[in-house]
Order: C-alpha cells, then structure tokens, then sequence
C-alpha cells in the first residue's frame, strides 16, 4: 500500500467525506426561498457533524444539480466558491468535486485553497447525460496554465450513471491512465451514488497498479463493507452512508459519523 495517502491526510487509509451542496442557481432542483444564506446554514450543519466525527477531509460536490451537465455555468462555480471559501475546514485537508466538469473544480481548488479534486478525465462513456468525453489534455494544460499544479486529481475510472466504450479491462483502463494521463489516485465507484462496485473490480484495479500508487473506494462505503474495501484501497470516498437513513438527499447523522470513524479507526489498528 501506498505511503502517500498518509502524507496527503495524515492518515493511512483515509476517509474523505461529502460536503453535498443543495441545488445551485440555475439548476432544475434550486430553492429561491432557502437562497445562498439557508444553503450556507444546511452545508455549515453538516460540516460540524463530519468535522467532530473525526472524519480525515472533506470533499464539497454539487450533487444535487441534477440532471448533470457537462458545462458548467458561471453562476454554479461562483456560487460553490463563495461557501467553499466560508466553510472549508482550517484544520485538514478538503477537495471539490463539479459534476461534471473538470475544469470548473480545478479553478475553484485554485481561489479557495482546496488540495485536491475528483472527477473522471479519461475514457469515453456513453452516460445518462449522453455522450461523455473528457478531454484529458485540455484538463492538465488547464491546471498548469492558472498554476493550480499542487491541486491533486483523483481519477474516478468507472463513472457512476455510465459505462465505458471499447473493450479493455478496468485493469488495462487503470494502467493507461496511471501512465499516460499523469493523474494521482485512481477512484473505483459502483453504478450509482452510494453504490458499491464489486469488490473484484477494486481487487483488479489494486493489482493492476504499482503498489505506491493510490487507489481509492468512490462509493458504497458502509458499516457492513468497510473491512474488506479498507484491506485492498488506500482509503474512502463515503457520503450517502452518513446521512440519516443512509440516503443520499439528507442531512448527515452524527451518529453514523461516529460510528463508521469508530470502525475506521479499529481497522487502522488491525492493519498497522
């Protein structure tokens, strides 16, 4: 397993969880009654309950700008930066994540300090959102030109809501990417938010890669599964798990916080 993900959290096998934003300005699913200010007090809720979990970073996404675009809209990358800016942790690390642009994460990393972003830049997919094709080269020229280069980027290679073109393995996906794309984790999902992929996916992936290079869960982290994703990754991306009822729309739950950072941090233990 890799010693970087120590060096980025503080941590091995780190538990980065979602900061959710409710529906953004010129979004289908915006409230103009709750506004910036009543999104603000739901997100800053939410930030207390991870913070004092324990959990080891925060991850901000616009997940419920739904039905997702491929073009992000001036308003929603102004929007993420003023809250990102009032309420990112001071204390540990903390990432953005646009659905789905990359672009528009790596400029908001860029004003507010964030280390790192998650989003898919390779590949070809055919999506619910039609066809899905990121331009690789454009994405790392972008990041050198507004010298966001120390920002991290956290390759997801199995997208949610998408399946790949072609014909090669998720472990021939996971190498071309780790060699030719420059990114600085790999990220396995399951099929949708709070999904978790076959375990044998992430077991090919892990194989795949050198053993120094990060892989991480992206989703369907869980109580009941965290033992054997946490025995082949680096650490977790988790979010729908630690809202009340497990569902991805509501707040998060204190308890549930606790309780998944108590068992992280047993396993920690166990693996050392």
């Amino acid at each position: 397993m890799t010693d970087k993900v120590k060096a980025w959290f503080g941590v091995p096998k780190a538990v980065i969880a979602m900061a959710h934003f409710p529906a953004l300005p010129g979004t289908p699913r915006y409230d103009p009654n709750q506004g910036i200010e009543g999104m603000v007090e739901l997100m800053r809720a939410d930030m207390n309950a991870l913070l004092a979990g324990g959990v080891d970073a925060i991850m901000f996404c616009n997940e419920d700008d739904r039905p997702y675009s491929f073009q992000a809209d001036f308003e929603a990358v102004a929007v993420m930066t003023r809250v990102i800016a009032e309420l990112h942790p001071t204390d540990r690390p903390f990432g953005v994540d646009f659905l789905w642009n990359a672009k528009a994460p790596l400029a908001i990393a860029k004003s507010t300090g964030a280390s790192f972003i998650r989003e898919v830049v390779t590949g070809v997919y055919e999506s619910d959102m039609g066809l899905w094709s990121p331009d690789t080269a454009a994405i790392f020229r972008y990041r050198q030109q507004i010298d966001a280069e120390d920002v991290r980027i956290f390759a997801n290679i199995t997208p949610e809501f998408a399946s790949p073109l072609g014909n090669r393995s998720v472990a021939q996906r996971a190498r071309s990417t780790v060699v030719s794309s420059l990114v600085d984790a790999i990220l396995i999902a399951g099929p949708m938010a709070g999904a978790e992929p076959d375990l044998s996916t992430v077991q090919e992936v892990r194989r795949a890669v050198d053993d120094d290079f990060p892989v991480l869960l992206n989703t369907g982290a869980r109580l009941e599964n965290i033992r054997h994703f946490l025995n082949v990754t680096d650490g977790v991306i988790v979010g729908s798990s630690l809202k009340v009822d497990g569902y991805t729309w509501n707040p998060v739950d204190p308890a549930r916080v606790k309780v998944f950072m108590d068992l992280v941090k047993q396993i920690r233990k166990e693996i050392a």
